[in-house]
């Protein structure tokens, strides 16, 4: 990896990192693009060249993530907290109610935001262990008549993930996939409607996707304002209004850059090997560290833990930072540890802040 671009190791929850190649890549077009004689970033919308850039975005998504035929791909704006919003404005009569997982504090936004629509509930709930676990998903209280069931694939702040999905038969299934999407493969003909911020695994933030099965968007409420229904954004190729180019251009590129490593299936293992080098230094320091989440709900992405010493800790998190850590802080309301070992996270940082976090425990 070029040092002068990973002169740290990057372990942000988000905007976070971005593949080397891909940062290289856009620096040397940053300029000329595609020998138009400006950048991407001052192309029209409508033209021809960025008519490609945003057609080969949605190409690698689709093919990449396996996306069936009867699903569209949309990019939107607002990030995954105007989907919130939209969900329910656009599937939640009144008069309806709809299931939620309560599984952290994005799940419990996404609750709150729909109770301004209709009437949802919560399906199950990991609140009362301070969101320690996924719910077994043979264990979701919903009804048949539901509008949909919301869940959060992966929990940023607490560190713990889905590792498989219920079938919901009939009632559409919705998830918020922000901060794991194209971590590994997903069965999307199980899901509704799958969206995730970009700022992840996808790219820079400041895009939306929406996978969103085609009949979901033909029921949909249309009394609600034009931006907002999702028919707006897929008659028009999420061309509606001005989208944000740069950032989709990116996430073409971050996709291609999946394509070269070789695909979901290969991402998956090493998203495997890297959580598994800092989970065993958590587990194999005798209670010095202690992870969050119970283990048979741990995320690959977001490793979240604390000291057991808490006065430890702040040392901890001084000594990492000089160090070359960035952004091992726990979430601002939550504290402890994290780090988040996106897909951009080269193994060598992860085996890097395994070596640091054994040192640290040896010294103390």
């Amino acid at each position: 990896m070029n040092k002068a671009i990973q002169s740290v190791y990057n372990f942000n929850a988000g905007p976070s990192a971005l593949p080397a190649a891909v940062l290289e890549k856009a620096q040397k077009e940053l300029l000329n693009f595609r020998g138009t004689g400006m950048s991407v970033m001052e192309l029209s919308h409508r033209s021809t060249t960025y008519e490609e850039v945003h057609t080969q975005a949605i190409s690698r998504l689709k093919n990449l993530f396996s996306i069936p035929e009867n699903y569209e791909v949309l990019f939107l704006q607002g990030g995954a907290s105007l989907q919130f919003s939209m969900i329910p404005m656009n599937f939640l009569q009144e008069n309806q109610k709809a299931a939620y997982v309560n599984t952290g504090v994005w799940s419990e936004k996404a609750f709150a935001e729909a109770k301004s629509f209709g009437d949802p509930y919560e399906a199950a709930s990991s609140k009362e262990s301070n969101h320690r676990f996924i719910p077994n998903k043979s264990n979701l209280k919903y009804h048949k008549d539901d509008a949909y069931i919301h869940l959060t694939s992966n929990n940023t702040i607490y560190g713990t993930q889905w590792k498989d999905f219920p079938d919901t038969g009939n009632v559409p299934l919705i998830a918020d996939m922000s901060s794991d999407i194209m971590s590994k493969p997903v069965d999307v003909s199980k899901f509704a409607m799958i969206y995730a911020g970009a700022q992840k695994n996808l790219g820079p933030s400041g895009v939306t996707v929406v996978i969103i099965r085609k009949d979901m968007i033909e029921k949909a409420n249309q009394n609600v304002p034009t931006i907002l229904k999702y028919s707006t954004h897929s008659k028009s190729n999420s061309l509606f209004n001005t989208p944000p180019t740069f950032g989709i251009y990116m996430l073409g590129e971050v996709l291609g850059w999946i394509e070269e490593k070789g695909g979901l299936e290969i991402l998956a293992k090493q998203n495997e090997e890297k959580a598994k080098l800092i989970y065993d230094a958590i587990d194999e320091s005798n209670g010095f560290y202690v992870g969050h989440a119970e283990s048979e709900s741990r995320s690959l992405m977001n490793i979240t833990f604390k000291l057991a010493d808490e006065h430890l800790e702040k040392k901890f998190l001084t000594e990492a930072k000089q160090a070359g850590f960035v952004g091992v802080n726990g979430y601002r309301t939550v504290g402890g540890c994290r780090a988040s070992a996106y897909n951009a996270v080269p193994v060598e940082a992860c085996m890097a802040l395994r070596e640091f976090m054994i040192e640290f425990h040896k010294n103390n």
